[in-house]
């Protein structure tokens, strides 16, 4: 089954809250949709009408309180653990999206760089 696009809304807003391209950080597809990456490591994306974060542990359980916040599973049954789907009323909230933003960026930073895969 194939998956939806992303809104044109959606990524609208992924677009004004995502952190621009440069000081490591590079805008790329997967899979079709628009994702940010920091040293190769992804931190940020969308997935059809979901945007997805990878937040550090401590983070990620704060997260999870929020109502309609989950963990991401891009299909039923395969969990992406480091990564957390952002409910509704966050996509709302630009403002604090850019703070859950900055954290799954730094998060990212601070993770060993990921290196291209040999071919």
């Amino acid at each position: 089954m194939p998956w939806k696009k992303s809104s044109p809304a959606l990524i609208a807003t992924f677009e004004r809250v995502r952190p621009p391209a440069g000081e490591g950080v590079e805008h790329k597809q997967m899979f079709g949709f628009p994702c940010a990456f920091v040293n190769g490591q992804m931190f940020t994306g969308l997935h059809e009408e979901s945007m997805i974060l990878r937040l550090a542990p401590e983070d990620r359980a704060e997260f999870l309180t929020r109502p309609g916040a989950a963990i991401f599973e891009p299909m039923a049954g395969r969990s992406m653990k480091q990564y957390v789907r952002v409910p509704p009323a966050l996509l709302a909230d630009e403002e604090a999206l850019g703070e859950w933003m900055a954290r799954a960026l730094a998060f990212a930073r601070s993770l060993p760089p990921k290196l291209p895969k040999k071919r």
